[in-house]
């Protein structure tokens, strides 16, 4: 579902599609000097503005997929890292790196809450950077914890198991996966960002977004029909709303 700015980024857009089909039936009277007000540039901000919408909705896709592939990635790390313990536990390795492993579980499985962040990272707007940031500095633990519980089995050679999946080959396979989906994410988010930071400049630029180019021809229209006229009510009730996420 989308959320309400991302609706209200959406309207500001169809309103101005409306704003310029009004400006467009005035004909030759709509003849403004100010060259961003021309109908050629008008329509040219509309498509503009229609492309960075859909930037953010494919690089929000492409996020929301890499959140998924992670969260799926590290779903089963946490029982997998006990599993690997009690079996490094009676493999007869060294009790004090037995300890040491025990203590790298330990942290491990206290290092997230629930992953942290994660219905922030699938709905955009409700999210913030800090958030973000939060949530990695999470999973980022995780990858090092792990991979410290793995250095910890490869100076211990007594650590041979008969499972497949608690060798250390496997595992070092499995944390190669983790850091995959990891850098994955990290890039997706970037690009998913940065076209949000676009989208928003093109349509609430101070000077010449999307919003304030509208405020300038609805005070067009006013001066040229005046503000009782019919053709000033018809742009004077489309609303555009500067969104602030």
């Amino acid at each position: 579902m989308a959320s309400t700015s991302e609706t209200g980024h959406s309207k500001n857009v169809a309103n101005f599609q409306d704003l310029i089909s009004f400006c467009t039936g005035y004909g030759s009277t709509y003849n403004p000097t100010n060259p961003r007000l021309t109908l050629a540039e008008l329509e040219n901000l509309y498509t503009t503005s229609q492309t960075k919408l859909q930037a953010v909705a494919n690089t929000k896709t492409t996020f929301d997929n890499a959140t998924n592939e992670r969260r799926n990635s590290f779903a089963d790390l946490k029982p997998l890292a006990t599993r690997i313990v009690n079996s490094f536990a009676i493999s007869g390795a060294d009790p004090l790196a037995v300890s040491n492993a025990k203590s790298i579980n330990k942290k491990l499985q206290g290092s997230s809450k629930r992953t942290t962040t994660e219905t922030e990272e699938n709905s955009e707007e409700t999210q913030s950077t800090n958030s973000i940031s939060t949530s990695q500095q999470s999973y980022d633990r995780l990858i090092d914890h792990f991979s410290n519980l793995i250095e910890v089995l490869l100076q211990n050679p007594l650590y041979a198991p008969n499972e497949t999946e608690l060798q250390t080959a496997t595992l070092q396979t499995k944390l190669q996966d983790l850091q995959t989906k990891n850098t994955n994410l990290i890039n997706a988010y970037t690009q998913y960002s940065n076209a949000m930071i676009d989208r928003n400049n093109t349509l609430y630029n101070p000077v010449i977004g999307l919003v304030q180019t509208s405020k300038e021809v609805k005070q067009y229209v006013k001066s040229v029909f005046g503000a009782k006229s019919p053709q000033y009510q018809q742009v004077s009730g489309l609303e555009f709303k500067v969104i602030k996420r």
